[in-house]
């Protein structure tokens, strides 16, 4: 299968070990994304070897910094991060959070195509999502700047959980601004195998809570 070598060796840069059901499914994903792109605008990224890259492996590049048993994955769009780590990690609960109809409708066919039980698609804009029962992880990958992340998506996270932020370069000018109700615990540089951009992950947690 193409790619599949290079998906695992990466994988395996991470800290992951790939299954050969896991690597099917993690391109058959970029397989759909290729075929639904043509009538939708899901990603500029066409060539094969920077979808793995770029879209796959800079997915499973947080997949250390998950906690909790409920994940949230907000502005999910063509579903990076969410549907790769919920790939890898058929025991954790993903909810994928996106407010475009268009997308939600491939989100749901990638789910059931690729067979992901532990995937749910939520067409909602963050802020107006209710659940049930808050996220122990929510996370973003490209969407906006951190105190609007805060400020929209921080009341989906349960006490004790986390707010992630998947960033480029170091966003000093970010985390200048205040950030209410919420402080940054760390700032991870990420490694992401075939991509020589920087990669930093915010990791946020309630303010009032002991870390």
């Amino acid at each position: 299968m193409p790619g599949t070598e290079f998906l695992r060796e990466g994988a395996r840069a991470l800290g992951l070990e790939l299954d050969d059901a896991q690597c099917g499914k993690l391109v058959a994903h970029l397989d759909l994304l290729d075929e639904w792109g043509e009538r939708m605008n899901l990603t500029a990224i066409r060539d094969r070897p920077s979808q793995l890259t770029t879209h796959v492996l800079d997915s499973l590049s947080v997949s250390a910094h998950l906690r909790g048993t409920r994940i949230a994955d907000v502005g999910s769009g063509a579903g990076f991060p969410g549907i790769p780590l919920a790939i890898v990690a058929p025991g954790l609960h993903f909810a994928l959070i996106e407010s475009v109809g268009k997308k939600c409708r491939f989100l749901e066919h990638v789910r059931d195509a690729l067979g992901l039980p532990n995937v749910e698609v939520v067409q909602s804009r963050a802020e107006a999502h209710k659940p049930a029962v808050r996220y122990d992880t929510v996370l973003a990958r490209a969407v906006g700047p951190i105190a609007d992340l805060v400020r929209h998506a921080g009341p989906l996270v349960a006490g004790g959980g986390r707010l992630l932020a998947m960033k480029g370069r170091y966003p000093e000018d970010e985390l200048a601004k205040k950030l209410n109700g919420w402080k940054v615990v760390a700032v991870h540089p990420l490694r992401v195998p075939g991509l020589e951009e920087e990669r930093h992950l915010v990791e946020l947690a309630h303010s009032h809570e002991k870390v």
